[in-house]
Formats: C-alpha cells, sequence, structure tokens
C-alpha cells in the first residue's frame, strides 16, 4: 500500500478501500492513532463504508507504519500530513471520519482547508471541560517520564521492545512502535540523556494535549462558525466527555448529535445506516 515521504522525512502510510466519493478516516487511539485501531471500534468505516465510497485510512506519524522523527507533532504538522495524502491521490474534497483525536483532527481540517472538506463524521469526541482536566490526557505519559527519571533511557528502550503499543504499555512512550521497529531510530532514543528524553517527551504531549478547552485543535470561537456539516456520535468516559459532543452540537451550526448509546448492539445497525445517509446527503 502507498506510502508518502513528507518534507521533514517523516513517511506517512494509508491504504484505500472501495470506491467512490473519498472518505478520509483518522483512527481512534489519540498517540496510536493507526489504521488497525479501527478493527475494535464498534464502527469500522474501512468495512462498512467501502461499498459506497472510497475509504481511506492511514497511520498518523509515528503510529503505525508512519515512522517520524523523534519530535512533537502539532496539529498543524499533523493535518498537513492528511492534506498530503489526498493530494497524493488526486482528491481535491472528502468526507471526513474520526474517532477519539481524530474528532480533534476533523475540527482542524475544517479550519485550516474547509474547501478540502465536505462532512465529518465524529465518534467519541476527546476534550477538556469540568469532567476533567488536562492532566486527565497528560498522565498517561507520566510512566516514561517516571522511568527515564528513575532508570534512564535505556529503560524506556527496554520497555517498547517488550510491548511496542503506547496506549497498553505508557512507560514505553509515544515513540515505543519505532524504538521497536527500527534499530537505528532506537540507538537514536537509546543515546539520548534523560533530561533531553524527559524535554522531548513534555514536548510532545504538550502538543498532541495543549492546555486549550474545551477541543485541543480548535477555539470555541471557530466551532461556533463552521460551516461543515458534521454529526457526532457522543462519547461517555473521562477522555471522551458526553458534554464536550453536546457542546459541539450545540455551537457548530450544522452539527447533529445521535444518542450517546447508539451504538449499543440494538441501535447500532441503524446507526451505521444513519452514517451512510448522512454521508451520501453531504456528497457534492
Amino acid at each position: 500500500m502507498p506510502d508518502i515521504e513528507r518534507p521533514d522525512g517523516a513517511v506517512i502510510h494509508y491504504e484505500t478501500f472501495g470506491e467512490g466519493f473519498p472518505l478520509l478516516c483518522f483512527a481512534p487511539g489519540g498517540v496510536n492513532s493507526e489504521i488497525d485501531f479501527w478493527s475494535v471500534s464498534a464502527i469500522n468505516p474501512l468495512t462498512e463504508f467501502a461499498s459506497d465510497f472510497m475509504v481511506i485510512g492511514m497511520d498518523q506519524r509515528n503510529a503505525g507504519q508512519s515512522p517520524a522523527p523523534a519530535a512533537p507533532a502539532p496539529y498543524d504538522v499533523v493535518v498537513a500530513d492528511q492534506i498530503a495524502v489526498l493530494d497524493d491521490l488526486g482528491i481535491e474534497r472528502a468526507h471526513t471520519f474520526g474517532g477519539c483525536i481524530g474528532v480533534a483532527f476533523i475540527l482542524r481540517i475544517a479550519e485550516e482547508v474547509p474547501d478540502r472538506i465536505a462532512s465529518g463524521v465524529g465518534q467519541d469526541p476527546v476534550g477538556l471541560n469540568h469532567t476533567n482536566s488536562v492532566d486527565t490526557f497528560m498522565d498517561m505519559f507520566k510512566p516514561t517520564l517516571a522511568l527515564a527519571r528513575e532508570e534512564g533511557v535505556g529503560a524506556v528502550v527496554e520497555s517498547a521492545m517488550a510491548n511496542r503499543v503506547f496506549m497498553a504499555n505508557n512507560a514505553a512512550g509515544p515513540f515505543a512502535r519505532r524504538i521497536h521497529d527500527d534499530a537505528a531510530f532506537r540507538d537514536e532514543i537509546g543515546a539520548m540523556s534523560a533530561d533531553a528524553y524527559v524535554d522531548l517527551i513534555e514536548r510532545y504531549a504538550d502538543a498532541i494535549w495543549p492546555d486549550r478547552p474545551p477541543y485541543f485543535s480548535v477555539d470555541e470561537a471557530f466551532v461556533r462558525s463552521c460551516e461543515t456539516p458534521l454529526l457526532i456520535l457522543p462519547g461517555s468516559d473521562v477522555f471522551h466527555p458526553t458534554s464536550i459532543a453536546e457542546q459541539i452540537c450545540r455551537d457548530a451550526p450544522n452539527a447533529h448529535c445521535l444518542d450517546v448509546d447508539c451504538r449499543s448492539e440494538a441501535k447500532l445497525p441503524d446507526t451505521i445506516e444513519a452514517v451512510r445517509s448522512f454521508l451520501k446527503e453531504h456528497t457534492p
């Protein structure tokens, strides 16, 4: 499947499924936003909608098969990667489907390049409000910071070699996948001092989860002016507060929320069809 090289040396991996108007998908998983994470999602757009659309899955930088430099990945850089995928396919405009952090990506694309996005389906949007704090998200980085400070970066490397999935093994850090898979990168990280590694991780964490309530990637004022049609499937936990989904749907002029239990066993078939109908309705 295709890989595209970015100006900073990152390589972005993507895959396509089906034919039709394009649907660009951003997987859940936070740091591990990669194609494979769709397989454990209640709705897997790569399989559910490939009969009607050209569905595009991608691994975000330093996730899955998208190696990238040991550096923070702020939202403007990530969105540039996503638009590069569309450019590589010769696509001018696409629907988007995002889970978790993927909803933050959708909002940022709608702000930066609204002419490239026809609609957005957001599943379990992340956000900050009275139900949580930025520490809720920063806590996932504490184990790797503590390990580096207490035992050195070599211990972080050892942890990544034992389990390369950051969301399952926070001690391995957000670069665990590439540390595990790439010997040269492993040596690069292993050669860092503890102070340098800690500084890198703190900057990385601040870039992916900035203290920018409520949406991380855009301001409230933008959402109130966002004309992009949005269909939101609310979350129901501390990382994906139901009230964040409700705020998007209250503020964005063309947003609609489904029920918080829309992915229950009884409602899931109707929800999938509601998403399909929404995408078809907004296909140019």
